[in-house]
């Protein structure tokens, strides 16, 4: 996937990423943290950065404009990551209904992208299904083909 997005850096564990959104409300600290949940499956956390704390808080609406560019360099670097650790998945959910709504319709924007080299699944009643536009998820799992 070849989607415009911001510069990022990552820890030398690589499994923080971090990156600035740049809009309306300035400049604000990203961070995408992979935690592993069991051998080979990861969890995606995504949030904004407390500058003198360092808490990354997944609930706070930044609203900066800038939703597409960041899903793209959150894609971009879940690209990185499954490049570099070939044999996991991935799954992530938003902190609330409305957000996990909003990953489902930017991933249903970007499926064909997706699946040119990943598998998509959603869940659904404890169960994962592969990944269909018109059907409304929990969570979402990926992982290379």
């Amino acid at each position: 996937m070849n989607l415009s997005h911001y510069p990022f850096v990552a820890n030398v564990e690589f499994i923080d990423f971090e990156f600035v959104s740049e809009g309306p409300k300035g400049h604000i600290l990203k961070v995408v943290r992979f935690t592993e949940l069991e051998k080979d499956l990861f969890n995606l956390g995504f949030g904004d950065k407390d500058l003198i704390t360092g808490y990354v808080d997944d609930q706070v609406v930044s609203n900066n404009r800038d939703e597409k560019k960041i899903f793209a360099t959150i894609a971009s670097i879940t690209q990185l990551f499954l490049e570099r650790f070939p044999t996991v998945s991935i799954t992530g959910k938003g902190s609330t209904q409305s957000r996990t709504r909003l990953y489902k319709i930017q991933l249903s924007i970007n499926l064909e992208l997706i699946r040119n080299d990943f598998l998509l699944f959603g869940l659904v009643d404890d169960r994962w299904e592969e990944f269909d536009k018109d059907h409304q998820y929990q969570a979402f799992l990926v992982r290379r083909k």
